[in-house]
């Protein structure tokens, strides 16, 4: 299990304050429980609670032996001060005083100056990879200047890896044929639920020798529960009727092979050679716990030949 779990690692978006608010004891209590777990992967962005967790993660690392665990941020939204949002919240999902507002940036200066607050926030001397965030509006500036910065810093040794994360896999697509990234961060295209990303992105990084790192195993929730609740979320929003319904038929093969829905999610996306890594997000002590005893054996293989029996996972869908 030990082995496995260095293939899992923590997203920590919730330590940023996503949706609610989590306290500076209790994220820390993530970040330990997972370490305590195997868990050595570790992602986070300035965007998550506007710089809140990477500071929190970065305390919770900063005494673990720096070799011993790979660390990733993102560039592309720099945070510059706005001391006029201290009295209010964060209108962009996280339950943070908006004392700093993000400035989409990539150009070169922008990478090297967001790298540099990162690792100030962090408290650490290095990461190991820095994603592009989200930058599908930006192809041209992404793609022109703050690749070819992250590049430079890579040969110069600052950085280890360098790559792009998103929520699509058709740019990520074009970033793994048209550069040189080393890995993607694929969010929500390549889950138990749906497979976009198969045909033509997964192939591609397989053949280019480009790492991929699943997260959004669960859909932002939908596949989070074996009960799936009517009001689950999907995409950040709330699911549409037939999505939940997928859910729960997947739910019910799970059941009738003695493991779970979110046990399966997790498992799922290792089948593919390409998949050398998968993020959870947990927001309590408990959560990364349970994410962690969902992942301690493999499902019986006869749980994906009945998902495609039924019509639940296309017939050349690899499965674990």
């Amino acid at each position: 299990m030990a082995d496995a779990l260095h293939r899992l690692g923590l997203g920590t978006s919730p330590l940023g304050n996503l949706y609610a608010e989590v306290t500076d004891r209790e994220a820390r209590a993530v970040v330990d429980a997972a370490w305590e777990s195997g868990v050595r992967i570790f992602d986070t962005a300035p965007h998550y609670g506007l710089g809140l967790a990477e500071r929190r993660l970065g305390a919770a690392l900063k005494d673990r032996p720096r070799d011993e665990f790979v660390l990733s941020t993102k560039v592309g939204r720099l945070l510059v001060p706005d001391p006029s949002g201290a009295g209010r919240l964060d209108d962009d999902g996280f339950a943070v005083p908006a004392r700093w507002r993000r400035e989409w940036d990539f150009s070169a200066d922008g990478v090297r100056r967001s790298l540099e607050s990162s690792l100030e926030r962090l408290g650490l001397d290095r990461v190991d990879v820095v994603y592009l965030h989200d930058p599908d509006d930006h192809w041209e500036q992404a793609f022109g200047e703050a690749l070819p910065a992250l590049a430079e810093l890579r040969e110069q040794g600052v950085v280890g890896a360098i790559g792009a994360g998103m929520n699509q896999w058709q740019m990520l697509a074009r970033f793994v044929r048209e550069s040189s990234v080393d890995v993607i961060l694929l969010a929500g295209r390549y889950t138990l639920l749906e497979q976009p990303a198969l045909a033509e992105l997964l192939p591609l990084c397989a053949s280019r020798g480009v790492d991929v790192l699943a997260a959004g195993l669960f859909n932002s929730g939908l596949l989070a529960r074996q009960d799936v609740p009517d009001d689950a979320t999907y995409d950040y929003r709330t699911a549409p009727v037939d999505v939940v319904g997928r859910a729960r038929r997947i739910a019910a093969v799970c059941a009738r092979h003695g493991t779970t829905l979110p046990a399966a999610a997790l498992w799922f996306p290792f089948g593919h050679p390409a998949v050398t890594g998968a993020l959870i997000g947990a927001r309590t002590e408990a959560e990364l716990r349970a994410n962690v005893d969902a992942f301690a054996a493999p499902p019986p293989p006869g749980l994906w030949a009945d998902l495609r029996d039924e019509g639940l996972l296309d017939a050349g869908t690899p499965t674990p």
